[in-house]
This record gives structure tokens, sequence and C-alpha cells, in this order.
């Protein structure tokens, strides 16, 4: 008897097809394994941070607010994710793919609420790539998507902070290693770097570059200009949010510069949730300007207004997409 013949004698089949039926005996296990460490990690963040917060001061810190400016706070924050959901829509644009346009707006939402909670790595990357590809989209359609969102909304961010910076700089405290003056210039680098990127849309004549082997087109003038609007508006709402919790004590623009600071300062920290860092940041720059019990409470308010509250929203739509794509997965042979 042939070697062939021996292997197909034996039980279970070749050596081939009994490790395929291995690997189909474990995979199921381990995903639902994989799903069950995930959302126990989730829960384990609710947690973890709900201890953190000082309940009775933001109880009696929301007791002063009036019924407008807390609905506002919620106003603005639903306004901030429904804007950040509209991200992909400008991947959708650029590489014309076919989702539909709620599917592609439902996946973003679960994606920047992870990506605020979890860091961007697992949120803004890990997230969208999974969902993504779940729904039949090639990996180089998934980077240009990301990239593109990305860029929103950091190209938001630098058209933002340099307006504010250079025209309206916080006053920072002696200890710091810059003074407003240096923050100005900064702004005005920032400001630069925006428009050297509507610029290198409008007129660059080389308009594709290679990223990890993935070919990047340059947006048009029109998709850039739509980037720095939408990215530097969703910074703005986030903004509103802090300054209506904040009481309105102190003026719009110190508190819009601040945020921006603390947002650069938990990037270069890496803490998930810029947990203390946004605590710290404020603390430090207008604390002088407003109680310190007042400031944390008002800042506590916004993480359970637009951390907490949309995670615990997100995670149960995405449990709902998941059962949702495992019931219409095609049957495995």
């Amino acid at each position: 008897m042939s070697d062939s013949l021996r292997s197909s004698a034996r039980p279970g089949g070749p050596p081939g097809v009994r490790r395929k039926l291995t690997e189909r005996a474990w995979w199921p296990w381990l995903r639902r394994a994989a799903t069950t460490v995930f959302f126990g990690l989730v829960a384990w963040l609710l947690v973890s941070q709900a201890r953190t917060i000082e309940w009775g001061m933001v109880l009696s810190s929301l007791q002063d607010y009036s019924l407008s400016a807390s609905w506002s706070a919620l106003a603005l924050g639903a306004a901030s994710y429904a804007l950040y959901s509209c991200f992909d829509l400008l991947g959708r644009h650029y590489t014309g793919h076919r989702l539909r346009a709620s599917t592609v707006m439902q996946l973003t939402f679960v994606s920047y609420a992870f990506n605020l909670n979890l860091g961007s790595v697992v949120g803004g990357i890990a997230f969208r790539y999974r969902l993504y590809s779940r729904l039949g989209l090639a990996m180089g359609t998934i980077t240009r998507v990301i990239s593109v969102s990305m860029l929103a909304n950091w190209m938001g961010y630098l058209l933002l902070a340099g307006l504010v910076f250079s025209l309206q700089p916080p006053a920072l405290p002696p200890s710091w290693k810059i003074d407003a003056f240096q923050l100005r210039l900064i702004g005005f680098a920032l400001l630069a770097l925006a428009l050297a990127y509507l610029g290198a849309c409008a007129f660059s004549s080389q308009r594709s570059f290679s990223l990890r082997g993935h070919d990047i087109e340059l947006p048009s003038l029109r998709l850039a200009g739509l980037q720095l609007a939408m990215g530097a508006g969703n910074w703005l709402l986030m903004s509103g949010i802090v300054f209506i919790l904040l009481q309105q004590r102190i003026d719009f623009f110190s508190v819009a510069s601040v945020l921006l600071l603390a947002a650069i300062a938990g990037v270069i920290t890496h803490i998930p949730g810029n947990l203390g860092v946004l605590e710290a940041v404020f603390v430090a720059l207008l604390s002088h300007r407003m109680p310190q019990h007042e400031l944390l409470a008002g800042l506590i308010a916004y993480r359970v207004v637009y951390f907490l509250g949309p995670l615990l929203v997100a995670a149960v739509v995405y449990l709902v997409m998941e059962t949702r794509a495992r019931k219409t997965a095609p049957p495995k042979d």
C-alpha cells in the first residue's frame, strides 16, 4: 500500500484534514473566549473609572446646573459623536466602497467610543479593521478609510489649535518650560502645517504615496477642506461641553486652548482615556480662575457625559453587531 493510501486509511484521514478538523474544533471556543475577555475588559474599565469618581461631588455640582445647561451638554455630546461618526463617510467617498452610510456611521461611533476610553490602537484602528473586514472590505481599503478619518481629526486639531494658540494663548504657569509667546509661535507653526496640507492637496503634482505597502492618494481640495472643517468642528463641540459643565465661568477660548493642550499631553503619555492627564492640565492652568473642587467636578461630569456614557452605549451596539454578524455568516462546511 502506498504512503498516500496508508495516510488516508488512518482514522481521521490525512494529516492536513485532521489538522483542519482540529482547528475547526478549537477556533470557535477561542473566539468566544476572546469575546468574553473583551467584554470583561469593558466592564472592568467602567467599574474602575466609576470607582475613581467622587459621585457626591458630581451630584452636588450637577445640582447647581440649570436643566437647560445639563441638556445642552448632553446635546453637544450627541452632536459631537454624530459628527465624528461622519468622518468615515469621507473615507467611503474617497475609496468608493459600497457599505451603507448608516452602517459606516454605526461602526465609526463604536470605534470612537472605544478609542476615547481604550486608546487609538484598540478603538481607532483594531476595531475598524475587525468590523470593516467582517463586512467584506479589503485591508487596503480599510487602511485608506482609517487614514482619511485620522487626518480629519488631527488636521482639524492643527487648524483649531493653530488659531487658538496664535490668537489667544492661555496663561501658562511659571513652572512650564514654554511661555505664552512661545505657545503663540507654536500656534503659527500648527496653522502653517494645516494650510500646507490644503496646499498639497490642491497643488501637489505627486498625488500618491506608499504607506506600509498600501498606496495612499492625496484627497481633493474639497475633501481636504471637509476634513479640516469637520475635525475642527468636533474639537469645538468637545470644548463646548467642558465650557458648559464648568458653568461658563471661564471663557470659551481658554477652555478650548486647555483642552487642546490636554489632548497632546494625553497622546504623549499614552494613557487610555487621558485619565488623570486631562484633570491635571486643567487644574494646573485654570485652578487660579475657579475653585479646584468645582473644576474637578465639571471635568468628572464631562467624563460621564462624553466617555463613560457613550462607552456603555457602544458596548451594547457592538454586542448587537457581533450577534447579527454571526447570524448572517454563511454556514461552514
